[in-house]
């Protein structure tokens, strides 16, 4: 097992299809797979570029739960792409939800966010263009006295 600085660990119902979709979406490579008596999935470890993904199917005796099972996710996993559309239209075409559809933003980024089969929220963006921090802070005020 190899860690890196950026290791996530996410726990999911169906571990098992949760990292095939995440190789066939994302083009993750597996490189670790550990199984439990009784066939559950406590290690499969996978690399998304940089980032190293860890996933365990529910563990309920060890308090060990995934989205679905609270009903959503907290928060969002983001993904720096070379290309969002290609990787939007892989995730949406093997069953992600859209939340947020892809667009240009104004701090500089083509982003856009998705659920993905197992409950987890995923961020896709593509850097475009830097935006000055002078001018980022005017531009989120702008965007946000627009939301209120």
């Amino acid at each position: 097992m190899t860690f890196t600085a950026h290791t996530l660990h996410l726990t999911a119902r169906g571990t098992d299809e949760a990292s095939d979709w995440y190789q066939k979406v994302f083009g993750a490579e597996e490189l670790t797979r550990l199984v439990v008596p009784g066939g559950r999935l406590i290690h499969v470890q996978l690399r998304i570029g940089t980032l190293t993904l860890m996933l365990a199917d529910e563990f309920p005796e060890l308090e060990s739960f995934g989205p679905q099972h609270f009903g959503g996710t907290y928060g969002a996993v983001y993904l720096h792409v070379d290309d969002v559309d290609a990787a939007w239209q892989r995730a949406v075409h093997a069953g992600a939800t859209v939340i947020r559809p892809v667009n240009d933003t104004f701090w500089g980024e083509r982003e856009g966010q998705l659920l993905d089969p197992f409950g987890h929220r995923w961020g896709l963006t593509q850097h475009l263009r830097d935006i000055p921090l002078a001018d980022l802070q005017e531009l989120t005020n702008e965007a946000f006295s627009r939301l209120s």
